[in-house]
């Protein structure tokens, strides 16, 4: 199946796992795609920042992974999938077959989670390279209207929230060198004024993103081996 054939269930569709040929392996990514563009925000690598969105790409990549080019590559993925107009890219080492979703209040969260290279965001000193493999993504949908400034402080929170599901797994650390979070939400309505950790839809958002990092991070990441 093709993930322009696949079903949508409300504004965002349920995440399509699909895989890609590349160097002779099957590498798997998944893809969410929209009823209706999204209004989205994110720190992904392809289509970050604040705009307008169609579809999200989570794509495993190797451990030898070396392209300096990630937009580039995520956008040519996108286009072999058939995929239109903007849209949101993010790359890491784990398998995204193993993504967690959880649902608080209306609002859902998919991550997938990598942990192998754990870092306090205020080190002393400079963090060693980073390495693919240890990348939390988070893609977050809330199912109203947020205000610019709610959606930026919805990553904050959100941000907040794996932080302490990392601490809670009892890692020294507030997350990876190369984490990264999209939140969307519809692209009309009254826009809510607020995404803190105690506002109507950021304290939900806040709940799902530590249950999926809690749940993600318990197990133990395996990255994706080359010799698969």
């Amino acid at each position: 199946m093709h993930p322009s054939d696949h079903k949508l269930t409300g504004v965002l569709s349920e995440p399509f796992l699909t895989t890609r040929p590349e160097d002779g392996r099957e590498i798997p990514l998944l893809v969410w795609r929209t009823e209706r563009p999204l209004l989205a925000v994110g720190t992904g690598p392809l289509g970050g920042g604040l705009g307008v969105r169609r579809w999200v790409v989570n794509a495993t990549v190797p451990m030898s992974y070396d392209r300096d080019d990630p937009a580039a590559h995520l956008a040519e993925l996108a286009e072999g999938l058939g995929l239109d107009g903007p849209g949101v890219g993010l790359l890491t080492g784990v398998d995204v077959a193993e993504v967690v979703a959880r649902t608080d209040g209306g609002v859902r969260v998919w991550a997938t989670v990598g942990l192998g290279t754990p870092v306090w965001a205020a080190a002393p000193a400079p963090a060693a390279p980073a390495q693919r493999v240890g990348t939390v993504n988070i893609v977050v949908h809330v199912p109203v209207r947020l205000g610019e400034a709610a959606l930026v402080n919805a990553v904050a929170t959100a941000t907040e929230a794996k932080a302490q599901a990392i601490w809670e797994l009892g890692l020294p650390a507030t997350g990876t060198p190369t984490d990264a979070v999209t939140v969307l939400c519809p692209a009309d309505g009254e826009p809510a004024a607020y995404g803190g950790p105690r506002s109507t839809w950021g304290a939900p958002l806040a709940r799902a993103v530590h249950a999926a990092v809690l749940a993600g991070g318990a197990g133990t990441v395996v990255p994706w081996s080359d010799q698969r």
